[in-house]
This record gives C-alpha cells, structure tokens and sequence, in this order.
C-alpha cells in the first residue's frame, strides 16, 4: 500500500507515520461545531491552529452529513466553501485541502479556489459527475461507505439495528474492493484513492467498533484507510458522554485503536490531541515490536 496520498494534481501528503485531517464545517447545524466557524476569518483562524497543531489535511464542508440533517444544494453550498477554501488557500500555501462535498459542481468550484481534492461521503454515487471531474482535473478522493444517504429516516435506528447485516467488517472490505476497483475503471490511479469505513452512517455501536479494532482488515483492501470516529455518537453511546464536545477522551481512544490496527488518516475535530495520542501509541507499538525482536533473538 502506498504511504503517501495524492490528493492534489501535485501535491502528495505523507502517511508516514499517519496523517491527520483537521475538520472545519462551514455550517450552521454540523453535530458538534456548527456555526462555529461561518465566518470566513473565524474559519481561517481555525484553519491556522489546527494547521499549527500538525493537520496535513484541512477538510472544508458546506453541508452537515449527520443523520436527519437537512440536503443543502450546490449553490448555497458554494456560497459557504469557496471563499473559506480560497482563503485559506492564500493563508496556507502549503496545506492539502479536501472539499467535503457529494456534488461535483461544488467540488470543482472548490477546486477552482484552491482545494486539491475531494472528500465525498457518497463514494462518487449521489452525483454522477463525481468521479469523472476527478479524473479530469486529476485529483485524490476519499471514497466512504454508507448505505443511506443522510436524510433518511432509518438512520434513527442504525444504532440498534443494523442496516448492513452480516459481518459488517467483511461487508466494508468487499465495498471498498469493488468500488476502488470501478473508480480505477474510470480513470482513478489507485494513489489518488482512499476509503473511509464510513463510523455512524447505517452501523450500530458495536459494529463501529468492530471497524476500528479491525482497520487492518480494510486496509488490506489496497488503499489508505481514513478513520473519524472523532466526537460522534457511537463514542458517546459507551462512555456515557452526551455533548459532543466532550467526546474527546473517547474519540481518542478509538483514534488509537485504528492507527494501532492500520489507519493511515485520522479524521479529527482535535488535531493536538490527536497528535499526541497517536505518537504516544507509535512508540508503544514500536517498543512491543522491539521486545518481540528481543525475545525472538534468544529462542
């Protein structure tokens, strides 16, 4: 698997030894920081301290994809990203900046103003343009499994029921094998592609956490996988915390877990802290290793 991600037409991120996206929603209802960051220089702000904190990646959206929020269209959309994207553009050259969006005519306006590529939570089946724009402008996408799109109503039930069935993990993998497979078909190189298991969108808690404990699995479908687990409510569902705010402790918990089991992108609200766990998690994965090594050399 490729260690460097190329997300923008020349623009690679490293994956050594992970890569944090930074999240910054541009958006009134997002389930965590909505409205936190509408204006444009309150974006920017956020935009510099999570750059300074150690985001590679800065992911921009204009539409909540919580269950039950609201569809926001490609216009209104624009009107949220393209100024927030352009600025920060100007503010930090050297940043990678992914553009949240299923609708590939605000991700080409935000590639126009600055973005390199595109984070669609659709996996490029909502607008059917998608990945082709990809290909022609040549550009990274993460690809996420979900099996409703945001609005619907059966979303409220995903945390009891189920709606992949089966092995969830086994599920994830085989979507994440054929749907890379048909983006290459398109046109897509395999290091312009990453998956995301999609946390929370149609799984249960416990198929949540299956998909993180299991990353390797997913990963072992060939491309980088991206975990964001980070704040959602799965999370708060086992430690018992009600304000996504206050999910931090437990987001980066499930944060260490998936980069110990193959994660190469972690999705976070919390850059700092994110960063520290998972250097904290790297030097104990490396000790382990290193006793193994030991401990193989006497036998």
């Amino acid at each position: 698997m490729s260690r460097s991600w190329r997300v923008g037409a020349a623009r690679k991120v490293s994956l050594e030894p992970f890569a944090l996206m930074g999240i910054l929603n541009v958006t009134p209802d997002s389930f965590s920081d909505g409205g936190a960051h509408l204006d444009v220089a309150a974006a920017v702000e956020r935009a510099r301290a999570m750059h300074a904190e150690g985001a590679a990646i800065l992911d921009v959206g204009g539409e909540s994809t919580r269950p039950g929020a609201a569809r926001i269209d490609a216009a209104e959309q624009r009107r949220r990203v393209e100024p927030v994207v352009r600025e920060i553009r100007r503010a930090l050259p050297d940043v990678a900046i992914t553009i949240d969006t299923t609708l590939a005519d605000v991700a080409a306006a935000a590639l126009d103003a600055g973005a390199d590529g595109v984070n669609d939570v659709s996996a490029g089946t909502e607008d059917e343009r998608m990945l082709p724009l990809v290909v022609r402008r040549d550009v990274g996408i993460v690809l996420m499994h979900r099996v409703l799109p945001p609005g619907d109503d059966r979303y409220s039930h995903a945390h009891a029921s189920s709606l992949v069935g089966g092995d969830v993990v086994e599920r994830v993998h085989a979507w994440a094998v054929r749907r890379g497979a048909e983006a290459q078909s398109l046109g897509i190189d395999a290091d312009r592609i990453v998956i995301d298991p999609g946390l929370g969108f149609g799984k249960t808690v416990d198929e949540n956490w299956s998909l993180i404990a299991r990353s390797g699995e997913l990963a072992s479908a060939g491309y980088p996988l991206l975990v964001g687990a980070s704040r959602k409510s799965f999370v708060g569902h086992v430690t018992g915390v009600k304000d996504p705010a206050h999910r931090v402790a437990g987001s980066l918990i499930a944060a260490a877990i998936a980069f110990a089991a193959g994660a190469a992108i972690i999705r976070t609200h919390d850059v700092r802290a994110t960063r520290e766990a998972l250097l904290a998690t790297g030097a104990a994965l490396r000790a382990t290793r290193a006793d193994d090594d030991a401990s193989s050399g006497h036998a």
